[in-house]
């Protein structure tokens, strides 16, 4: 028996305007395919329904998969790609297994020989890289920094001395509600020289990218509560 292939579709960063982000094979594998591995069954079901609105939802079966469960607590529902069918991997926002618990099972894919299919969609990381003007070439992904101050300071000051040595640019995100206080702390902390680039709502009407020296920052604090956002910094 032929396996199924494993689909890794991106869902939407917040807009609507469909047709500008995604490519016609999004909708084509949606239509076409029954069984999802989804972070939040909801609005899963909410993104299915708007690419594929005569897509029949109670066909739908949708097994959720979250950042804390291991390979063996996904092994029954990834079964289905062994005996043939396709499955559709899709994340809250942007790239699924980018910043996202579905690289669980894109691993067990890879270990089970299964094809996987990544598909095109927008990646809030690296439209915030190419807008920022830093390096593009040399970048790291930290994910979310400690929360702690004193840890989150040690971390920064760190991650900086790496940036001024290796010329790098360092990439972070952080609960949208806790954004100010992190941006706070990075000027306050960084060095005044050292660039820093603010992406917020990527991609939705109110979006907002700029790269200024964190002495400029200082002077004019962009409103980032619980707003989706990407922060950049390069030493200089």
């Amino acid at each position: 028996m032929n396996k199924g292939k494993l689909f890794l579709i991106p869902t939407t960063l917040g807009s609507n305007n469909l047709t500008e982000i995604f490519p016609p094979i999004i909708k084509e594998t949606i239509c076409n395919t029954d069984y999802y591995i989804v972070e939040n069954q909801k609005s899963a079901r909410k993104f299915i329904k708007i690419i594929c609105p005569d897509k029949n939802q109670s066909k739908l079966k949708i097994y959720q998969l979250n950042k804390h469960q291991k390979d063996l607590g996904i092994d029954e529902f990834m079964q289905k790609l062994l005996s043939g069918q396709n499955m559709g991997l899709l994340s809250e926002a942007g790239l699924p297994a980018i910043a996202d618990p579905g690289s669980l099972a894109v691993k067990w894919a890879h270990k089970n020989q299964v094809e996987v299919k990544p598909l095109t969609g927008p990646s809030s990381l690296l439209l915030a890289l190419m807008a920022s003007g830093l390096n593009g070439q040399n970048f790291c992904f930290h994910g979310y920094l400690p929360k702690e101050n004193v840890a989150l300071k040690k971390k920064v000051k760190f991650l900086e001395k790496r940036s001024f040595q290796e010329g790098s640019s360092h990439l972070f995100i952080e609960t949208p509600y806790r954004n100010p206080k992190l941006l706070d702390l990075l000027l306050k902390t960084l060095n005044p020289d050292t660039f820093l680039c603010i992406a917020r709502d990527i991609t939705l009407p109110t979006e907002f990218i700029k790269t200024y020296r964190v002495r400029q920052w200082q002077k004019n604090k962009p409103d980032l509560h619980k707003k989706p956002t990407v922060f950049i910094f390069q030493a200089d």
